[in-house]
């Protein structure tokens, strides 16, 4: 595709004739003096041109028109290329444990499938940030790597099952592996701050690392915790504690205090929409993913053939 970067510049394409309109030769010869080339232009194209050889005013109006082509700056489009952009690297760490299967956040459906469609809409608006996806239960396992293409991510996150990484909770071990997934991209030269939020419905009961030295590991390396607890209230009732009594707040809470991030409760559906709503502001997205079109300078070709086409024209002028 050609495009034209300077289109105002043709307004000067009838330059020459108005000089030779308005300036007379005698006005001409007294501008010499501060126009040095204003005498000649005039003389070029004053009435006295239209005596000349008809080939010769054509010669002088092709060079004055690849001048002028040429201050345009024609330009040869590329394809349209995605720019890189410096947006977040966001993991999202979730529970499959067994407990998440239980229904209490929305009528009919199990905690994991609630969080599925909430996160879902989360990731969708995460244009421009690097999205990955790691699923934990009793082991932890990288689901989706950090990438782009958030569609793929989201259909990770909906295929998901209860009990796919074990019946347990190991949040420990969930925290160091997005640390090790985020320092090997840290070598290969991927930039951009680093987020990990993580969703469960327990406490740490499996796994190899504390999450509490999990935490202090993932402030020096610069990766911020958003801790999210659901589930529906603990309540006492006559046969007994109800809701979500494994739940570990203390901890979650510790964890995102340690990391510099936050904590968030949320008991249906409703909740867990908002939580997501606040993480995006704390973080926001980097926004719609940008586009440019390569291009090239096409100017110097008629600037060339111009300076190539003025030689003759000045030496026929010389000999007349």
């Amino acid at each position: 595709m050609i495009h034209i970067a300077w289109p105002w510049m043709v307004l000067f394409l009838p330059l020459p004739w108005l000089i030779g309109r308005v300036l007379a030769p005698a006005r001409a010869q007294e501008s010499a003096l501060f126009l040095p080339f204003a005498a000649t232009v005039a003389a070029d194209w004053t009435p006295v041109m239209r005596a000349q050889p008809r080939w010769r005013m054509l010669l002088f109006a092709l060079v004055w028109l690849l001048l002028v082509g040429a201050a345009m700056r024609p330009q040869l489009l590329g394809e349209p290329m995605p720019v890189p952009t410096s947006g977040r690297r966001l993991l999202l760490a979730v529970d499959t444990s067994g407990s998440m299967a239980t229904q209490d956040m929305a009528g009919g459906y199990s905690r994991l499938q609630v969080v599925q469609e909430v996160a879902g809409q989360f990731i969708r608006q995460r244009k421009g940030d690097q999205v990955g996806l790691i699923l934990f239960g009793t082991r932890p396992y990288l689901q989706a790597p950090l990438t782009a293409d958030l569609d793929t991510v989201g259909q990770f996150l909906r295929e998901s099952m209860i009990g796919v990484a074990g019946p347990q909770t190991a949040i420990g071990d969930a925290i160091g592996l997005a640390i090790k997934r985020l320092q090997a991209q840290d070598q290969s030269g991927k930039q951009g701050e680093m987020v990990l939020i993580l969703l469960t419905d327990g406490g740490n009961d499996a796994g190899l690392m504390d999450p509490i030295p999990a935490a202090k590991m993932a402030a020096a390396a610069g990766l911020r915790i958003y801790t999210i607890g659901v589930g529906a209230a603990a309540q006492q009732g006559l046969f007994g504690a109800g809701g979500n009594t494994d739940l570990d707040e203390d901890t979650l809470k510790l964890i995102a205090q340690i990391s510099g991030g936050a904590y968030f409760r949320a008991t249906d559906a409703a909740a867990l929409q908002n939580v997501y709503a606040q993480i995006d502001k704390l973080e926001p997205g980097a926004g719609q993913s940008q586009w440019y079109r390569p291009s090239s300078e096409w100017f110097p070709w008629p600037l060339g053939l111009a300076l190539l086409l003025s030689v003759p024209a000045a030496w026929m002028r010389e000999r007349t």
